[in-house]
């Protein structure tokens, strides 16, 4: 069994990597198909320190990941579903407290799309969380 601080850091891992892979990949696909009005890895300066916003986006999953790494031990669901869940809490915290704090529409001014978007990426990061997290685990070495 791992220790709560590294199962920490190993969600914050999984989340990151999640967020450049599968988040980002549905992104891009979102932007091929038209929903999606920029394009995937933005670069552009995200207030109040100016870092890209791609690693903005890492640093916020992350954290969600270090909760899902500590929660780990309490998941009675396969990992990819527990994933997905907290996506989809990912995507309602943003539509619904981040989006008011920085001056945004509640739930994207209830635009059906603004909906589809925000559940489609986030529960695609999470999913990839959920099945990153447990690549990440040490193995014990095989004998010789």
């Amino acid at each position: 069994m791992q220790s709560a601080p590294m199962r920490g850091f190993l969600g914050f891992v999984a989340a990151a990597i999640s967020v450049l892979t599968f988040h980002q990949g549905m992104w891009a696909l979102l932007y091929a198909l038209g929903p999606m009005a920029r394009p995937p890895y933005p670069t552009n300066p995200i207030p109040p320190f100016g870092v890209p916003l791609i690693v903005d986006l890492c640093f916020w999953g992350g954290l969600y990941g270090i909760v899902f790494g500590l929660l780990r031990p309490r998941f009675t669901l396969p990992l990819w579903l527990c994933g997905l869940i907290m996506g989809i809490i990912a995507a309602l915290v943003g539509m619904f407290i981040v989006a008011p704090i920085k001056g945004m529409p509640v739930a994207g001014g209830w635009h059906l799309m603004s909906f589809v978007i925000s559940f489609l990426i986030n529960g695609s990061w999470g999913l990839g969380v959920g099945l990153i997290f447990p690549l990440l685990r040490p193995r014990a070495p095989h004998p010789a």
